[in-house]
């Protein structure tokens, strides 16, 4: 049961989730920032088919920090957008995957290819906090002027370095520094750039 977990915590499941401890996500509050998040979503994919600029407030008012100068192709799937923040000059292709339950930061001048997963939620490895519906999240870190291509899929905790590339359909285990190609599943670092 998993009220046994949360013996002496009087917190809400919001409030653990916020401060990056165990929760459950059947808080009401969660539900519905949630179900904000789908529906502004649906909506801006809706608005960029007929206007892309005019689709731009709707986009504004789901991600926290979007910089003016940063664009997003829709779809686009959040569990939040209020806890993503992304970078003047950076483009986001098509089918951007961001689970948010965490701080989700892209630099400036970033280049995300499609169908890229930025994945920051965990559940325990033990089969009974699981079965309890236990989960918990850590924030994902995409520096200025990393460029990830298509289908990359970042897991919880990671942080990339300014300027690595990350090659397409990789999986990023592990932080990655800066200045350098890396690629494969896991994503090991292949090669330094150079200017």
């Amino acid at each position: 049961m998993a009220l046994e977990y949360f013996l002496g915590d009087n917190r809400s499941n919001h409030e653990r989730m916020l401060a990056g401890d165990l929760y459950i996500s059947d808080d009401p509050l969660i539900m519905e920032q949630q179900q904000r998040a789908v529906r502004l979503a649906g909506e801006y994919y809706a608005a960029y088919l007929r206007d892309i600029e005019g689709s731009q407030l709707l986009i504004r008012d789901l991600i926290g920090n979007l910089d003016d100068t940063a664009h997003i192709r829709p779809p686009l799937f959040v569990d939040y957008g209020s806890r993503i923040s992304i970078g003047a000059g950076t483009f986001i292709n098509y089918g951007l995957t961001a689970l948010d339950v965490a701080a989700i930061t892209i630099g400036k001048d970033c280049q995300i290819g499609p169908n890229v997963q930025l994945l920051t939620p965990t559940h325990p490895i033990e089969p009974g906090p699981r079965r309890a519906k236990l989960e918990a999240a850590l924030p994902i870190v995409i520096e200025d002027n990393v460029w990830l291509g298509g289908g990359v899929i970042v897991l919880p905790g990671v942080s990339i370095g300014e300027n690595s590339v990350i090659g397409a359909g990789s999986v990023v285990t592990r932080d990655i520094p800066a200045n350098v190609v890396a690629m494969g599943n896991p994503a090991r670092v292949s090669r330094p750039i150079q200017e």
